[in-house]
């Protein structure tokens, strides 16, 4: 019997509550722009903006699915900064006033980003509520409102609130009002009047800058001298003469980057150009290498001897390009069945391997919760339900009813970079072993409170990529840097949870993937992505197995190039930064670069290593590294 009609349509497919939202946002963020082919997406990392010659891409915070006013007016506070930033910065100008050091530049970039932000502020009282909602709720996050002396408070921050008070009128967002009033006595008799200027200059982009380095200079950061290139110099145009030249000075100034410049600073760590397709292989000891590959043994155990006149200097390191370099997460270089083919046979190669540090973990688990001592606050308005307290109610009716609340602990505020090598020396069984103990405790950590962040390093090609390609078409110009395509890899962002993440770290085990390695610039990498997060404690841990080699660099550079360069990277980050800097060296002694490291002979010996050398981190004797003088208020500040 045939089924009789019906009358009813088909069910459509509902779009999710926020997409209206969404798309609200983003037609207001490329009209603020003025750049109608901005591309905006949406996703669980933090706000990132990448101008570049294909057009910008601005990436918001994903908006929650039930979304309260105060979560819409923060959204919108983050994409009108961006497009502010698109439509008011000149970031060739920006980079020719900028100051030579850390402090300093960090200072300037807090300034310029506290301009663009006020433009928008003075026209539209929509954009200034929305800035400030968005203000506020990254100073809660980095708990701001709890800090206790000068010197924990970023003095780069407090230029730019009380910048923006001067410029817009608007006091500091609650959360943030600790940082200005630390600060602002010192700020005010020092460098008043130059702040005064700023309000006259905050259209003019060249006027602001030239006032912020006098500035700086009455506050002893940086030196007040106006830049010595004319105002029409080559850096300016749009088409520069020497397209390597502007790729090398991008470089230089990536590396010089500071965390108070969030939006930018992110930028080139969050971009998401799509690297060169790679064949699916089959999973390690499936497989012939690669016959285009060459030596594929003998260019990853190259290892090149340190010279005893090396020294810390790495300032000449630079590269030829930047052109192409990427950095990707790892869903983009593999399709999802391929992914879960790898993580399969991840799993089933390391069976017995997984329960031995699970067991670690286990052990870390316990130790770190023992840590986290619940303490409560009691007789309050709202909260939890007291019922040790309810007695008193009975007993007499016209006693409120009392409320509890959890304090909250700073140990959860912390978050934990894993940068694994993923040099071609790593093949086999080290590289299996490094992925599941990096798996096992991230899951471990994500039960505890703690965020875990898992990143990866190799390069593009073998001897030289298409950066060599280009060198060599150009006539091989001397001391031309390095010379090799990097890939930096996302595995795991700190914000994604575990169970998403899971199977990212099986790419690992891809035939082709692990080919050379530059340890420096990874390093700066991860770091750079520590910086923009609002963690309190912050903690990068690298796990390699030998010095950094890629034989096109060296083979045209001084032998020590690399590590040179490497040694620099550690050396500010051990002496100028608040992360805190651990190494694990497999089969490779890293303690020669590294002050706070640990070698092993075994692979096997991971996980208990890293789970130890964690449990020491968070144990009740070892507290946060204090800040390092390098990235302390310059001492005549605290005069």
């Amino acid at each position: 019997m045939p089924p009789s009609p019906t009358n009813r349509r088909p069910a459509s497919p509902r779009e999710a509550p926020q997409e209206p939202f969404k798309r609200a946002i983003s037609g207001a963020m490329r009209a603020m722009a003025k750049t109608h082919d901005l591309d905006v997406s949406y996703g669980p990392d933090r706000p990132s903006l990448i101008a570049g010659p294909d057009g910008a891409k601005a990436r918001l915070t994903d908006p929650p699915r039930k979304l309260t006013a105060r979560d819409a007016a923060i959204l919108r506070g983050q994409s009108d900064s961006l497009a502010l930033r698109l439509a008011c910065h000149d970031d060739a100008l920006h980079r020719r006033f900028a100051p030579d050091t850390t402090e300093a530049r960090a200072a300037f970039d807090a300034l310029e980003q506290a301009r663009v932000e006020s433009i928008g502020a003075r026209r539209m009282a929509g954009v200034a509520a929305n800035i400030d909602a968005m203000l506020d709720d990254r100073y809660q996050r980095s708990q701001s409102d709890r800090i206790e002396s000068r010197e924990d408070a970023p003095v780069e921050d407090a230029l730019a609130l009380i910048a923006r008070e001067r410029l817009t009128g608007l006091k500091p967002p609650p959360h943030a009002e600790r940082i200005v009033d630390l600060w602002r006595d010192v700020i005010e008799e020092r460098a008043g009047a130059d702040l005064d200027r700023l309000t006259g200059a905050v259209e003019d982009q060249r006027n602001f800058a030239q006032i912020v380095r006098d500035l700086l200079a009455h506050l002893e950061m940086a030196s007040g001298e106006a830049p010595q290139e004319p105002e029409t110099s080559e850096e300016d145009s749009e088409e520069p003469q020497n397209p390597d030249e502007s790729d090398q000075q991008e470089q230089e100034e990536d590396q010089a980057k500071s965390a108070a410049e969030l939006e930018t600073a992110m930028a080139s760590e969050d971009s998401e150009e799509q690297g060169e397709s790679e064949s699916a292989e089959a999973p390690y000891g499936e497989s012939e290498e690669d016959s285009g590959d060459g030596d594929l043994e003998e260019a990853a155990e190259a290892r090149r001897p340190q010279s005893a006149a090396a020294d810390r200097s790495g300032a000449d390191y630079h590269a030829y390009t930047t052109r192409f370099d990427e950095t990707v997460r790892a869903e983009e270089l593999c399709d999802t069945e391929e992914l879960d083919r790898l993580r399969a046979y991840l799993d089933k190669q390391l069976l017995h391997l997984s329960s031995v540090v699970g067991r670690l973990a286990n052990r870390l688990q316990r130790r770190l919760m023992a840590q986290q001592s619940r303490s409560w606050e009691f007789d309050l308005e709202e909260g939890m339900l007291d019922p040790a307290r309810l007695p008193r109610v009975i007993i007499d009716s016209q006693q409120p009813l009392s409320f509890k609340r959890e304090k909250d602990t700073d140990f959860r505020d912390t978050v934990v970079t894993l940068l694994l090598d993923n040099s071609g020396s790593m093949r086999g069984r080290p590289i299996t072993v490094a992925a599941t103990c990096a798996d096992i405790l991230a899951r471990t950590l994500e039960r505890c409170g703690v965020k875990v962040e898992i990143l990866g390093f190799t390069t593009r090609a073998w001897k030289g990529g298409q950066s060599r390609e280009l060198w060599l078409n150009e006539g091989k110009k001397a001391n031309p840097g390095r010379l090799n395509d990097i890939r930096h890899i996302i595995y795991k962002a700190a914000d994604a949870p575990w169970r998403r993440a899971r199977r990212n770290l099986g790419l690992m085990m891809r035939e082709g993937l692990l080919k050379e390695n530059i340890d420096g610039e990874a390093l700066d990498w991860a770091h750079r992505r520590l910086m923009a997060r609002t963690e309190q404690r912050r903690i990068l841990m690298m796990i390699s197995d030998g010095a950094p080699v890629d034989d096109s660099t060296l083979s045209v550079n001084p032998g020590n190039y690399l590590e040179r360069h490497l040694r620099q990277i550690i050396h500010d980050l051990e002496t100028k930064s608040p992360v805190e800097l651990i190494a694990i060296g497999i089969g490779h002694d890293v303690t020669r670069y590294y002050r706070r490291a640990v070698t092993i002979v075994d692979a096997e010996e991971l996980g208990g290593v890293m789970t130890e050398k964690l449990a020491e981190l968070f144990s009740e004797n070892a507290r946060p590294a204090p800040t390092p003088q390098g990235r302390k208020t310059p001492a005549s500040l605290t005069r």
